[in-house]
C-alpha cells in the first residue's frame, strides 16, 4: 500500500489533542485547506476547499474508525464524484501515542491510484507529505 506518513511529538496531553482530532467542526483550523465543515455527523462528515478561481470543493468522508483518544480513521467517498476517476480508494489516519514530553501524533494517508493516474504517484506522495506536515503544524499552533 502506498502510505505516507507523517510523526510528531506535540507539547500537550492526548486528551487536548484528541478534542481538536475527534471534532470534525475543528478541520478548518488545522487541516491545509479546508474552508469549513458541512453535514457533521456521527460517522461522516464533509470538508470544503475553494479552489483558486473561488469554487467550492466538498469531499465527503465516512469515518471508520474513533477509538478515543488514540485513534480515528476516515475514508474518502469517491462514487459518483470527480475524483472517482483518479481514485481507487483513499484512506486517512490519525494515532495519538503518549510520551513523556507530550503527544506522538501520527498521520497516515493511503491513496490507491487508478489507471493511468499511477504514473504520478511519486509526484502525489510529495504533495501528500507536505500536507500531513502542514495538518501537524496547524496541530502544534492551535496548543
Amino acid at each position: 500500500m502506498p502510505t505516507t506518513t507523517r510523526t510528531r511529538v506535540l507539547p500537550a496531553a492526548p486528551t487536548r489533542v484528541w478534542e481538536l482530532i475527534e471534532d470534525a467542526h475543528h478541520m478548518p483550523r488545522w487541516w491545509p485547506g479546508v474552508v469549513r465543515m458541512e453535514g457533521v455527523e456521527a460517522d461522516r462528515f464533509t470538508q470544503v476547499f475553494v479552489t483558486k478561481k473561488g469554487r467550492p470543493v466538498r469531499l465527503d468522508f465516512q469515518l471508520l474508525e474513533n477509538d478515543a483518544p488514540w485513534r480515528r480513521a476516515w475514508r474518502q467517498e469517491l462514487a459518483g464524484t470527480p475524483f472517482e476517476r483518479v481514485l481507487d480508494e483513499a484512506l486517512t489516519e490519525v494515532v495519538l501515542e503518549p510520551e513523556p514530553t507530550g503527544t506522538k501524533v501520527t498521520i497516515a494517508e493511503y491513496q490507491k491510484l487508478r489507471g493511468y493516474s499511477r504514473t504520478g504517484g511519486f509526484l502525489l506522495r510529495r504533495a501528500r507529505s507536505a500536507k500531513l506536515d502542514e495538518a501537524l503544524q496547524g496541530l502544534e499552533r492551535l496548543l
